[in-house]
């Protein structure tokens, strides 16, 4: 593998690079501002992110079909730009809805916004992944920040805890992955997605090799928080600070099927039999696990955490069909409006603020709708996008994974996500009725501009996808992963 000097690898790297260097001037003015000038932190957050986006769009118009870059560690291509695109929004979204969340607690602002973007950075790079070592590189750069994100308010008990129990799994799960990269490493002696692809395609099935896909498979659904590899989320999504529990749900995972799909796509697509039905029992046991325990939960938090591992369950089904086209271009059309449903859902939590922290009991949404119509009506379009209920982008995503499954032969999980998406509308509309049919008084409403901007961010893309999702569909068809 060669490294030689191109400025066209640089050029193409330009996104990754500016944010980088974004995050480290965010580091030195936070060093230099402290608490002060938050405001104007979070304005220079959001201008490098939407300055990224425009590197991102000169990218797209300079790559091809499918460009390698810095000897084939890394790729450009309609699959990588999609995920960047959305990752970036999650990012923007994220800052937004940071503004006064992070303005009113007695942390300084910067060094939050830096760690925002270095992780927003690892996201990238593992976006376009073409090798098992870059990705995992990039992985952990990701995981390193999302770690301290998670711990960020350190006087609350809830957020050092979520910080420990996040770093002590997500540290093992990276372990369980590398053990299974060396494994592989060990019996192909190559690491390139593309160069593993070409040698299995003729080599020889071996129980080391199965052994190695396995552990990497499983440390990759602990980063979508799959089960049995689910058990941190519940706590770390409550213990987090709001916005930071809203881009956990969306960001890492987001990069995390972008990593899952091209490495099981492209290097280990020969034996899909073998890793085929263990996904298969993972995606079922996921969303029956997820909707049974979100039934259990009164604080809203723990119920979304649980609802984003029954998510985590219906996009594995994308994961299954790869071999038609509606398998991956099920994975984008959900993944984008999942996104947009379920940070909005989030920033309403952020919106009912409650002793500080968030509204963070379905008590907290009694009478809501007497109090704001507006906020109470936004959100129920996000639990019915959530629960899949048509006109919503909910529905439309999950109308391709429940395809995918049945044109790929999977017809009986299927048939077990319709059902469990029947199921989540019980808890789901536990929210509803107490905006709009139980007395009481809701937690104290704090709206900003920025939250609003989120809100109206996230409710139009959800509406517009779901009324009229030709466009973008016709747009994610061409970002489907080539073999």
């Amino acid at each position: 593998m060669k490294f030689a000097f191109d400025p066209a690898n640089w050029i193409l790297l330009a996104p990754e690079l500016f944010l980088t260097a974004a995050g480290l001037l965010m580091l030195g003015l936070a060093a230099a501002f402290g608490k002060k000038r938050e405001e104007f932190l979070a304005f220079l957050a959001v201008l490098s992110i939407m300055v990224t986006g425009v590197l991102l769009v000169f990218v797209s118009s300079q790559a091809g079909r499918k460009v390698p870059i810095l000897g084939g560690t890394f790729v450009v291509d309609n699959f990588a730009l999609f995920f960047k695109a959305l990752i970036l929004l999650s990012l923007l979204l994220t800052v937004l809805a940071s503004v006064r969340f992070v303005g009113a607690a007695p942390y300084p602002g910067g060094e939050y916004y830096a760690l925002l973007l270095f992780s927003g950075v690892g996201m990238l790079f593992m976006a376009s992944g073409n090798n098992l070592i870059s990705i995992y590189v990039a992985l952990e750069l990701m995981a390193l920040s999302s770690y301290i994100l998670a711990g960020y308010f350190k006087a609350e008990a809830k957020s050092t805890e979520a910080a420990l129990k996040y770093f002590i799994l997500g540290a093992f799960s990276s372990g369980v992955l590398l053990y299974g990269l060396s494994l592989i490493y060990g019996v192909a002696g190559i690491m390139g997605l593309p160069e593993l692809a070409k040698l299995f395609a003729t080599a020889e099935r071996s129980n080391l090799l199965m052994l190695g896909i396995l552990l990497v498979l499983s440390g990759l659904l602990f980063k979508i928080a799959a089960v049995p590899f689910h058990v941190w989320t519940p706590d770390v999504y409550e213990g987090s600070p709001t916005p930071v529990t809203a881009f956990f749900s969306v960001g890492p995972k987001v990069a995390a099927y972008a990593i899952l799909a091209r490495i099981f796509y492209v290097a280990f697509a020969k034996f899909h039999a073998d890793w085929g039905l263990v996904v298969a029992l993972v995606s079922a046991a996921t969303m029956v696990l997820g909707n049974i325990a979100a039934l259990l939960q009164t604080n809203v938090k723990r119920m979304f955490a649980y609802s984003s591992i029954a998510n985590a369950g219906y996009a594995l089904l994308g994961v299954l069909g790869f071999r038609t086209e509606w398998g991956l271009w099920g994975i984008l059309v959900y993944l984008l409006a999942y996104t947009l449903m379920n940070f909005g859902a989030f920033t309403l939590v952020i919106l009912l603020e409650s002793k500080g922290y968030a509204g963070e009991l379905v008590s907290d949404f009694n009478g809501l709708a007497r109090r704001s119509m507006p906020a109470a009506l936004v959100m129920l379009l996000f639990l019915l996008s959530l629960a899949g209920i048509p006109p919503t982008a909910g529905f439309i995503g999950k109308y391709y994974l429940f395809t995918a499954a049945m044109k790929a032969g999977y017809a009986w999980l299927a048939i077990l996500a319709v059902v469990m998406s029947a199921v989540s509308l019980f808890y789901y509309f536990r929210i509803a009725a107490a905006m709009f049919f139980t007395e009481g008084s809701p937690a104290k409403l704090k709206s900003s501009y920025a939250l609003t901007a989120v809100l109206v961010i996230c409710a139009t893309g959800t509406i517009v996808i779901g009324v009229a999702p030709q466009p973008f569909l016709s747009i994610l068809k061409a970002c489907v992963l080539a073999p």
